[in-house]
C-alpha cells in the first residue's frame, strides 16, 4: 500500500487466506495497493522470494505472473550498476530496471521500457510511492482491468473482480494500462494510445461464493445437473455449427491439458463410434511435436476452463499462423483462447473456484457427445442422454448414496495406490477419476484401459490392492468385468462403478444407464470420492491443492 508518500509491504507463506495482516498495514489510509499470490517458478517457496519486489529506493513495488527468460543477463547488467538483490526470483530484476529508467524518464515511459526489454510471456503490474497511479502491462499472461464507480480494479482473471464490478477490459499481448483518474490504454512498444473495449461480465456474485458448503469443491459438484441441463436444452444451435466445422474440416485436432484433455479423448472415442468420423487429440504441451500436419484446412479446437492456458494458447496462436480455423470451447467470457478462437462456444458452467475441475469438466463431457450426435443428425437423443444424465446426477447428490461414498473413502484413506481402469469412453473416465485422486486426496492413483492389465501394471496387484472398475453397460462391459476378475485373482479389492452389479464387486457404486452420458455420474461419483478421501486424510482446503493453480499460465 501507499501512505504519505511512502510503500508499506507485508509478505507471509502459506495457504491462500491463512495469514493475517498486522494491525498497522490492515489500518493504513491508502486509496491504492497490490496484492499477489505466487506460484513459484523461480526460487524457492520462502517471504523472501513472495511478491511484490522493490528496487533500491523501496518506492517501485512490482507483481508478476510469468518468466524473465532473459532474467539473468538482466541481473547481471544491474549488479555491475550497483543494485543489490535479496531474492532468488526473476521478478525481482523488474523494479530495480525501473529504478533505472527512471532516472532519465517518467513513471510511465520507464515502465513501459521496462517491459519493452523483458523475454518470454509475462504480466506485470507496477505502483511506486510518488504516484497515484498503476501501471501494468502483459505479453502472453492474462490481465483484466475492471472499472467500478470511483475505482479500478486490475487482475489476472475476471473472478477475482466480479465482486466488484462486472464492467472489464480483457488487456490483449503487448498493451499497458494506466489506471489512475481513468483508464489509459497504451500499445507497446512505442506507446500510442488506443481506445479501451468494455465487456460486461455476466456472472452473478453468488456464483462465487461459498454459500452453505463447506468448500467450493463441494458446492461446484452439486451445481452439474443444473449446468448438464442448460448445455443439453439451450446449445443447440452452437454444437451444429461446431458439427458443421467437423464436417468440413481437412483434418481436426482436439488440444487441451489436465481434465479438459480427457474431455477431448472423449471425443475421439465418441466421433468414431457414432459418427465413424476420425478426429485428432494432442496434449497443449506436446501440440507443436505434432503440428506439421496442420495447414489451411484444418480445424483446431481448444477446450479449455480457463482459457488462459499458454500450453494451449500458444499451438492454437501458431496453428492460427499455418491458417487453421479455430473452434473454441471454452468457459471463460474473453478469455485469451476466447479471443483467438474464430468461432468459440461458452460453456455455460459459471466461476469455477475451485482449483480440481468439476462442472467445467462434465460440461465438456456433455459438448463432446452432443458433437457426436449432432454429426450423424441425432441431436435430441444426444439431448435426451446428457438430460438422463443429469437427472441420475441429482438422484447421486439428494439420496443416501452420499454416505455409501463416505464408507468407501474411508475403506481407501490408509491406502498408498489406487489403480482405476476402464475401456473405449471409460478409459477417459479412469483417467478423469485418477487426476481428482491425486489432486485432491494427494494419493498416488494410476488409470489405464482395462486389456494394459497383463502388459505390466498387474505385476502391482497384491493383496488388498485398491481398483476401481468403470463399467458402462456397453459394448465394453464383458471385457473390463474380464480385466477385474484378473486383479481379483491376484487379491485386489474390486470398486465397480456402473448401471450392473457383478459378483466380482467388493462395492458396488451404482450408477443409471445413459447410454454415452454414463461416463457423466461415473465421474461425478469419482468427484464425489476424491472429495470425502481428501477430507478422511485430513487435508483441510480441498479447494486449493498443494503446488496447483487454477489457471497455468506459465510454461
Amino acid at each position: 500500500k501507499v501512505e504519505s508518500g511512502k510503500l508499506f509491504v507485508e509478505k507471509h507463506v502459506g495457504k491462500i487466506g491463512s495469514s493475517i495482516l498486522n494491525s498497522q498495514f490492515s489500518t493504513l489510509n491508502s486509496h491504492i495497493a497490490l496484492g499477489h499470490t505466487r506460484w513459484a517458478t523461480h526460487g524457492g517457496v520462502t517471504r523472501a522470494n513472495a511478491h511484490p519486489h522493490l528496487d533500491c529506493s523501496g518506492q517501485i513495488a512490482v507483481v508478476h505472473n510469468g518468466i524473465v527468460e532473459n532474467f539473468q543477463d538482466l541481473k547481471d547488467e544491474l549488479s555491475g550498476k550497483g543494485h543489490k538483490f535479496i531474492s532468488e526470483t526473476d521478478t525481482e530484476v523488474i523494479p530495480h530496471l525501473i529504478e533505472e529508467f527512471l532516472k532519465k524518464e517518467g513513471f510511465a515511459s520507464a515502465v513501459r521500457d521496462t517491459f519493452n526489454k523483458l523475454k518470454g510471456l509475462n504480466a506485470i503490474v507496477v505502483m511506486s510511492s510518488q504516484s497515484s497511479e498503476i501501471i501494468a502491462a502483459k505479453n502472453g499472461s492474462p490481465l483484466v482491468a475492471g472499472i467500478g464507480k470511483e475505482e479500478f480494479f486490475i487482475a489476472s482473471d475476471a473472478v477475482g473482480i466480479v465482486k466488484h464490478t462486472k464492467k472489464v477490459v480483457f488487456i490483449e499481448d503487448n498493451q499497458m494500462a494506466i489506471l489512475g483518474n481513468g483508464l489509459k490504454l497504451i500499445a507497446l512498444p512505442k506507446g500510442q494510445v488506443i481506445k479501451p473495449a468494455f465487456h460486461n461480465i455476466d456472472w452473478k456474485f453468488e456464483e462465487t461464493e461459498k454459500g452453505q458448503f463447506k468448500h467450493f469443491f463441494l458446492k461446484e459438484i452439486y451445481e452439474q445437473p443444473k449446468v448438464l441441463e442448460n448445455i443439453a436444452i439451450n446449445s443447440g444451435g452452437t454444437i451444429q455449427k461446431i458439427a458443421d466445422l467437423i464436417k468440413k474440416a481437412f483434418g481436426t485436432f482436439f488440444v487441451a491439458c489436465g481434465s479438459a484433455s480427457y474431455s477431448a479423448l472423449a471425443g475421439t472415442y465418441l466421433f468414431s463410434k457414432l459418427a465413424k468420423k476420425h478426429v485428432n487429440f494432442a496434449i497443449g504441451s506436446e501440440f507443436n511435436y505434432l503440428e506439421d500436419y496442420i495447414g489451411k484446412g484444418t480445424l483446431v479446437i481448444p477446450i479449455s476452463q480457463s482459457g488462459e492456458s499458454v500450453d494451449v494458447i500458444q499451438p492454437v496462436v501458431r496453428a492460427k499462423e499455418k491458417g487453421a480455423k479455430i473452434a473454441g470451447i471454452i468457459n471463460t467470457l474473453g478469455s485469451t483462447l476466447y479471443r483467438e478462437s474464430d468461432f468459440k462456444m461458452l460453456l455455460g458452467a459459471g466461476p469455477e473456484k475451485a482449483v480440481v475441475a468439476t462442472k467445467s469438466l462434465t460440461a465438456m463431457m456433455a459438448t463432446m457427445i452432443l458433437i457426436a450426435y449432432s454429426l450423424i443428425k441425432k441431436q435430441k437423443l444426444g439431448q435426451s442422454l446428457v438430460l438422463r444424465s443429469a437427472k441420475d446426477v441429482r438422484e447421486i447428490l439428494g439420496g443416501t448414496y452420499i454416505g455409501k461414498i463416505k464408507k468407501v473413502a474411508r475403506l481407501l484413506k490408509n491406502k498408498e495406490h489406487i489403480y482405476v481402469i476402464g475401456r473405449g469412453l471409460a478409459y477417459a473416465t479412469a483417467l478423469e477419476a485418477t487426476l481428482k485422486l491425486k489432486e485432491a486426496a494427494y494419493i498416488h492413483a494410476e488409470g489405464f484401459p482395462g486389456g494394459e492389465l497383463k502388459h505390466g501394471v498387474i505385476a502391482l496387484i497384491d493383496r488388498g490392492t485398491p481398483c476401481i472398475v468403470f463399467a458402462p453397460n456397453d459394448e465394453t462391459y464383458d471385457e473390463v468385468i474380464s480385466n477385474a476378475q484378473e486383479i481379483s485373482a491376484r487379491g485386489g479389492y474390486i470398486i465397480g462403478v456402473g448401471p450392473r452389479n457383478n459378483r466380482v464387486f467388493d462395492k458396488w457404486l451404482e450408477t443409471g444407464d445413459c447410454g454415452e452420458a454414463t461416463m457423466i455420474p461415473q465421474i461425478v461419483i469419482a468427484q464425489l470420492l476424491a472429495y470425502y478421501l481428501a477430507l478422511e486424510r485430513g487435508i483441510k482446503d480441498p479447494d486449493k491443492p498443494r503446488n496447483l493453480a487454477k489457471s497455468v499460465t506459465v510454461k
